[in-house]
């Protein structure tokens, strides 16, 4: 199949495609349903490398006002994808937090993510092969000026709000830092960081060796699909960062010293999931003490096991490397400060000045049990941006707090939207069509009613 891309409508200005026919698809994509496709024939990364044939995946909700600045721009985690509804779909539609009669509501897919955003998934056009373990490593700064693009080729003049949580709260603060002063009118930065400091860089190098030391590997060079990447390696690594994505009264609430789980079992009635459970059997010493009293299968077990084959189903290896590196690098004031500067000034009035002409008034949301992304994490950004302000969220769900407190989160993003982009909400609706969504089980956020 040729890789030519096959245009519906371009712009000149912005050299990208909009309405583009991907030649090649790959197994995830159909993981998010009626995304679009953008196509640049190039578009040059942070690093200085070109990376040509560049596919950006995005979806859109409501439609855009006669001034075109009524944008509202929702930032994904690591994890996740463009399809809003899926994970925070609770503040997604009509008369919601993201009021899709007042909004026009965008987010794209950031790359090196499996669905559909270039990737090492895609194919390389210089030698006609996957990228593999050889695409080029991106950063969260490359994502806002791509998605920029997008967003100019569909004709918006400014944005009303960029809103994300995570690696998309890192998106959320570069969007001012990587675009004239004003573009951007507001931002709601979620349990993120201006930097990935130790604490969170130990924990993905944690979970990238887990990779590495599964044989299927192959130093990144297995036929990537999710029946044949290593998946023993990349569960594990989905184990080892579901323990900072929820807290230690989360899992003690949730599921105590409880044996057994949701675990699935084949016709003879074994567990598939490795469990530890033994049917018969001694221990070595000789004693009449069985297995399966000493190897017991604790509920936390089963969970963990559960996350790590659900995350194999939808993910990549390459993918998730590439991503956990892509947050290692974050860091606000890389490239933004003269040398000199950082011996003279302390780390606040550094981070004050690169904020400096960032949009005033922006709110601070974090999870007050979140290990990964710190509250005093959340009171430096605070402390940084002009007159922001904070709120911290009471739960037990540690990180995943922003993807499970709907109840909590959607009025207050909505009190701030309504508050900081009041030209939004002036005359009628702009459109008026699904009504707020349900909460419901999700593939990308967390979401789970059989736990």
């Amino acid at each position: 199949m040729s890789s030519t891309p096959f245009p519906i409508s371009s712009s000149s200005l912005t050299g990208i495609v909009l309405n583009y026919v991907p030649p090649h698809k790959n197994e995830y994509h159909n993981f998010v349903s009626n995304q679009k496709f953008a196509y640049l024939d190039s578009f040059d990364l942070e690093s200085g490398e070109l990376l040509e044939g560049a596919v950006v995946t995005y979806k859109t909700w409501g439609k855009l006002n006669a001034n075109r600045d009524n944008c509202l721009v929702v930032c994904h985690a690591l994890s996740g994808s463009s399809d809003i509804a899926d994970w925070w779909g609770p503040l997604l539609g009509n008369g919601g937090a993201f009021d899709t009669s007042r909004y026009f509501i965008f987010c794209a897919n950031v790359l090196g993510s499996p669905y559909g955003t270039t990737s090492s998934l895609g194919v390389n056009p210089r030698t006609g092969r996957a990228y593999g373990p050889e695409f080029p490593q991106s950063t969260i700064r490359d994502d806002v000026r791509l998605h920029k693009l997008v967003l100019n080729a569909l004709g918006v003049s400014s944005i009303a709000a960029v809103v994300g949580g995570s690696m998309g709260g890192m998106l959320t603060l570069e969007w001012p830092l990587c675009t004239p002063e004003g573009y951007v009118k507001n931002i709601i930065p979620i349990s993120t960081s201006v930097d990935h400091d130790a604490w969170g860089i130990a924990w993905a190098e944690a979970q990238r060796q887990c990779i590495y030391a599964d044989p299927a590997f192959d130093e990144g060079y297995y036929i990537p699909t999710p029946s044949t990447q290593p998946a023993a390696g990349l569960a594990a690594a989905r184990m080892v960062g579901m323990l900072t994505y929820r807290s230690s009264p989360s899992f003690n609430s949730r599921f105590g010293r409880g044996e057994g789980g949701n675990q699935e079992k084949d016709v003879n009635g074994a567990l598939t999931n490795g469990a530890l459970v033994k049917e018969t059997g001694k221990c070595k010493s000789g004693s009449n003490t069985s297995l399966s009293t000493v190897a017991k299968d604790f509920k936390a077990h089963s969970y963990l096991r559960y996350q790590g084959e659900k995350f194999v189903k939808r993910f990549d290896a390459n993918c998730f490397i590439h991503l956990t590196r892509k947050m290692d690098h974050h860091d606000v004031t890389s490239g933004r400060l003269v040398p000199d500067l950082l011996g003279t000034f302390t780390r606040q009035e550094l981070l004050r000045k690169v904020f400096s002409k960032a949009p005033k008034n922006a709110l601070v949301i974090g999870i007050d049990s979140d290990v990964l992304f710190r509250p005093e994490q959340q009171q430096e950004i605070v402390d940084a941006l002009p007159e922001a302000s904070l709120v911290m969220i009471p739960s037990a769900e540690g990180h995943d707090g922003f993807l499970l407190e709907f109840e909590i989160l959607g009025p207050l993003i909505e009190e701030h939207l309504k508050k900081q982009c009041p030209w939004v909400y002036e005359g009628a609706p702009l459109i008026v069509e699904d009504s707020t969504s349900e909460v419901r089980d999700s593939v990308f956020g967390e979401v789970e009613s059989g736990w």
